[in-house]
């Protein structure tokens, strides 16, 4: 069920939201290693990251009633609950590095900013990988070789010897569907 090519479809948030054990099983099993890596990249700490990946799931399971199915998907919904859950652990650890700073000790407060900062900007990478990943290919390619390589539409169209118009239509093709997609992502 959660093989590379699994899709989570409309009938899995219904079916999610219902209550269906199996449900959650398969999203914490599609999930929970993007949740971690988030997780991991924001805190830094495996055991931090662990107990937040377990806390993200138990958060959706807990509250799925308040999901609004109009406003997105579980997955999206899903990466929200972790970005909130990660800055809580950072602004919990910086209330106990201000407290230790009230005490004399060192503290670096601008190591937390920076972190917060980082989990978005972790987040977003995330969930920018999974809808280019949607794409599929040639689209996908394309589009990482513009977005990570920062190469022109000629460049493009030569190292993967396809015709310039054809590079064009799918970087314009592929921005306007991850626009709506990636809009929809911060929307929730």
């Amino acid at each position: 069920m959660t093989s590379p090519g699994f899709e989570w479809t409309p009938q899995l948030d219904a079916q999610f939201f219902a209550g269906d054990e199996e449900t959650l099983i398969a999203a914490y099993r599609r999930f929970a290693p993007l949740v971690y890596t988030v997780a991991l990249r924001s805190v830094d700490d495996r055991a931090v990251a662990a107990d937040i990946t377990q806390d993200v799931f138990v958060r959706a399971w807990r509250f799925r009633d308040s999901f609004d199915p109009r406003s997105g998907t579980v997955p999206r919904w899903i990466f929200g609950i972790c970005r909130n859950v990660v800055n809580d652990s950072l602004s919990a650890r910086s209330r106990h590095n201000h407290l230790v700073a009230r005490w004399g000790m060192h503290t670096d407060l601008r190591n937390y900013r920076n972190r917060a900062r980082e989990v978005d900007a972790v987040t977003d990478r995330v969930a920018l990988d999974r809808e280019l990943q949607l794409l599929g290919e040639p689209r996908s390619s394309i589009l990482r070789l513009a977005f990570y390589e920062d190469l022109t539409h000629q460049q493009i169209a030569v190292l993967l010897n396809l015709p310039l118009g054809t590079v064009k239509s799918h970087i314009r093709r592929g921005l306007t569907h991850l626009r709506g997609r990636l809009g929809a992502w911060h929307a929730a």
